[in-house]
């Protein structure tokens, strides 16, 4: 693909990423001289009729969204069999990535990703467009901090392919329970994965995660999520409830709509009370401490929310997102009820606090057993031997280690030693190994700008020689290596090269070169020529005189030699003005003297010549030839005779 023209127009460069439907390639715009990034789908896809149908529809619709926190859309079209999607280019890295990296996110930052997000999809919503693949890698994460959403209208072309079970399960971690039933979606799909993403980014966890799509699907249908807090402490037990409304797994239960969540995360971010929108039956994780034990003291509602007053007081069960189980919406007691209410809660509350503190000093049950140590061990290794002692394997997650060999387990809860009843799962920690880092698109950054993601990517950075290049501006970076999406080991040296900018040649030199050797010389040094010619007293004909540019030039410039056509030439003599006659009659020749005696006896004078007389003369007696007289006649001649 890497070479190939698109349309005749988008000049395809560098693959920058690959994903489950498409490969996604730098490109030059040769139309309006811009770099773009260009997503060709995979042959799998083009290859399926209803694909490129839906693929048709979907991207002319998503080239009309217009929001700053959505990836434009330039054009799209096919080539050859080869469909593509044109796009802006977005300089940054993909959410995942982040949390890959550096695990829990500022919750605050999290809160903004997700207004952000919300915006974008309340823009879509609004013109019937569902994403159905909101996830970590397809919001790109800006150098500014501002978020793009990436892939609308492509998601829902992709899951019109007829082996649509492969295509769902392939984002299982994130796609709501109606997605995973492969019922109808509509706009509040969108909010739970968002929510799903939201909770990753908080705890650097996923809620659900099993050993296959499919029994992460099943999953996202059947279980509730640990509350973040459970994972993260310090997470605003506000921001836990935005998540958990989100991931509610009945649709009618989330936010009635994007825009009521992200009105939900300005509030938050704000320091204002939260307004769960729709979502007015949501119990918030503050009072889940006890299972589905309904709290002793129900949470006060917001001064503006309208309360129902219910004929007859009591406990009335509802839907709780979030939880396994129940929780519950108390009617307010009499003043005279609550005081005992709340005294009864205190006495449960210590002895709760009793229970634990005798537990955690080893009053466990006679039947309670030492959990075997499993650290330093491989998994299949610390399941026999847990298996062995009447134990089973909780999760396994993994964490970099530059100490503990990959594979080899780190951490284990609950810890060595500790008694805990037959059938207790413990989980592990196992080490991937050196930490591997996602490298990033220093692509068009300044030295100064490709440094600060480095830093924070725990990346070093070097250059090599700068280079010429016709497209990146000057002092910016044109190639780079590893190139953007290798995972490297954390600590990684990235080279990269800076631009010269264009690429200047010196035009040589052809004064007094002849008009082929200068032709010559100047086409070979990559430049156009043209000729113009004039005389030259100096230069010999058919040599340069001179040239139009000298110095550097970009090739290709065009440069006119005018060459010698020689002096210029004497030009003919003036012929004499002819005198005016004196007298009338006279010839205009010479004075012609005659003196050849006359052949006859001569009687007067002649004016004539020898052979046409004046015709102003007078004539003598000729008895013979007569010579003729002056040119002018004036001179008289005279005749002898014989």
């Amino acid at each position: 693909m890497t070479g190939r023209t698109l349309s005749g127009r988008y000049e395809v460069r560098d693959r920058i990423g690959i994903g489950g439907m498409a490969e996604v390639y730098q490109a030059q715009d040769n139309v309006l001289g811009r770099v773009v990034a260009v997503k060709v789908m995979l042959p799998q896809y083009a290859a399926d009729a209803e694909f490129t149908r839906r693929f048709r529809q979907e991207a002319a619709a998503a080239a009309n969204l217009q929001s700053p926190y959505i990836v434009n859309v330039y054009d799209w079209g096919q080539d050859e069999g080869t469909y593509f999607i044109v796009m802006e280019f977005v300089r940054g890295s993909d959410l995942k990535t982040a949390i890959n990296q550096r695990g829990a996110i500022n919750q605050r930052k999290v809160a903004e990703i997700g207004s952000q997000v919300c915006q974008a999809l309340t823009v879509a919503h609004n013109q019937d467009i569902i994403h159905r693949d909101i996830k970590p890698q397809n919001i790109m994460v800006q150098p500014d901090g501002n978020v793009k959403v990436m892939d609308f209208g492509i998601a829902r072309a992709k899951n019109s392919v007829k082996q649509k079970t492969s295509a769902v399960l392939g984002t299982a971690h994130y796609i709501s329970p109606e997605q995973a039933q492969g019922k109808e979606l509509t706009a509040a799909s969108d909010i739970y994965s968002l929510g799903v993403v939201m909770y990753e980014a908080t705890t650097g966890k996923l809620p659900f995660d099993g050993p296959d799509a499919v029994s992460v699907a099943m999953m996202q249908v059947q279980d509730e999520p640990l509350p973040p807090s459970a994972i993260n402490p310090n997470i605003d037990p506000a921001l836990e409830d935005i998540i958990l409304c989100a991931m509610a797994k009945s649709p009618a239960d989330r936010f009635a709509t994007a825009n009521d969540m992200r009105l939900a995360l300005n509030d938050y971010l704000a320091g204002r009370p939260v307004n769960l929108g729709g979502a007015s039956d949501f119990t918030s994780a503050s009072t889940r401490v006890i299972g589905t034990v309904p709290p002793a003291v129900p949470p006060m509602p917001p001064m503006d929310a309208t309360q129902a007053m219910p004929g007859v007081g009591g406990v009335a069960p509802v839907t709780n997102p979030g939880l396994s189980g129940k929780s519950y919406r108390v009617e307010e007691p009499p003043k005279s009820k609550r005081n005992a209410v709340i005294a009864v809660a205190v006495v449960a509350a210590l002895a709760l606090v009793g229970f634990v503190a005798f537990a955690l000093m080893g009053g466990g049950g006679s039947d309670d057993k030492p959990v075997p140590n499993v650290v330093g061990k491989t998994v299949e290794e610390a399941t026999t031997l847990l298996e062995a002692d009447g134990f089973a394997i909780g999760t396994v997650d993994y964490a970099p280690d530059d100490k503990v060999a990959e594979g080899a387990i780190i951490k284990q809860t609950p810890g060595n030693g500790e008694k805990k009843p037959e059938g207790t799962k413990v989980n592990v920690t196992v080490s991937s190994g050196v930490e591997q880092v996602t490298v990033p698109n220093f692509y068009d950054m300044t030295a100064s700008e490709a440094q600060k993601y480095a830093d924070e990517y725990g990346l070093k950075l070097s250059a090599d020689p700068a280079a010429y290049s016709d497209e990146v501006e000057k002092d910016h970076i044109v190639s780079q290596n590893p190139t953007y999406g290798t995972k490297v080991p954390k600590g990684s040296t990235v080279t990269y090269v800076l631009s010269l900018g264009e690429e200047n040649v010196n035009v040589p030199g052809v004064v007094g070169k002849s008009k082929s050797e200068a032709t010559n010389t100047l086409s070979n040094a990559g430049f156009k020529v043209k000729t113009a010619e004039e005389h030259s007293s100096s230069v010999a004909s058919g040599n340069v005189i001179s040239q139009s540019v000298t110095g550097p030039a970009k090739p290709g410039t065009e440069v006119t030699i005018t060459v010698s056509k020689g002096p210029e030439p004497k030009p003919d003599p003036e012929p004499e003005p002819e005198p005016k006659p004196d007298t009338p009659g006279g010839n205009q020749g010479g004075t012609t003297p005659s003196d050849k005696p006359s052949g006859g006896d001569s009687g007067g004078t002649s004016t004539g010549d020898g052979n046409n007389g004046s015709q102003g003369g007078s004539s003598g007696n000729q008895g013979g030839g007569s010579n003729g007289g002056s040119a002018n006649g004036t001179t008289p001649q005279t005749a002898a005779a014989n």
